[in-house]
């Protein structure tokens, strides 16, 4: 695995921080913020950060300066966007971008990746709805994205279970972690093991990156 090179953002909500793994010959770059009770160390973030970057596509993790500063709960959704399009501001990106995140991450970034330029939205464990409620009042987001966008769901979803999500969203592909709760955590006697959920994550995120943002040139 790369070692990662980390970077500090000045952004108007305070310092920032990239951490960011090359491909060596990169077709894509993946851009990832984390969600809003964790940080960079996700699973999904981190199976990403050390699978993909051997694949050609480097992977920058943004971590949000809420979570640099030490806080234990993120601030509010307009700073996490702010912060966000600073941190790809200061990329010096050279291929197709794609902008995603896992959770409140996912939610900026469907905010935010078209008019960062991106060619496509990667939404890791996008939370439809407040746990135990059941209108998916966030489903405009997901909606006024207007790139391809993946969308990674755990199967037990307690912030929408993928069969809360309407089939007619245009653009929008949706890969189940069979077991999955909202951090795609599989149960330990389910139907695959942590390991092999993780590895769908990455190649299904592979996948649909050749097949919808290297391959589509109309794509962003």
């Amino acid at each position: 695995m790369k070692k990662a090179t980390i970077r500090s953002v000045d952004t108007p909500h305070g310092e920032g921080r990239l951490h960011t793994r090359r491909a060596t010959s990169p077709m894509a770059t993946l851009l990832l913020s984390h969600g809003a009770g964790g940080g960079i160390e996700s699973r999904d973030l981190w199976a990403l950060a050390d699978a993909l970057p051997a694949q050609g596509v480097s992977v920058v993790v943004f971590e949000q300066p809420w979570r640099v500063a030490g806080r234990k709960i993120a601030t509010a959704p307009p700073t996490l966007d702010v912060a966000l399009t600073r941190a790809a501001d200061v990329m010096r990106v050279r291929t197709p971008l794609v902008v995603g995140g896992r959770s409140a991450g996912a939610r900026s970034a469907a905010r935010t990746a078209k008019a960062l330029g991106a060619s496509g939205c990667l939404a890791l464990s996008f939370p439809l709805h407040a746990p135990g409620r059941t209108e998916p009042t966030r489903l405009p987001e997901l909606r006024g994205v207007g790139l391809p966008t993946l969308v990674v769901q755990g199967e037990r979803d307690p912030m929408g279970r993928p069969e809360e999500f309407p089939g007619d969203l245009p653009g929008v592909d949706m890969v189940v972690i069979p077991g999955g709760d909202h951090g795609l955590k599989v149960p330990s006697q389910g139907g695959v093991t942590q390991e092999e959920a993780m590895g769908i994550v990455v190649e299904s995120t592979l996948e649909w990156l050749v097949r919808e943002v290297v391959g589509n040139p109309r794509a962003g």
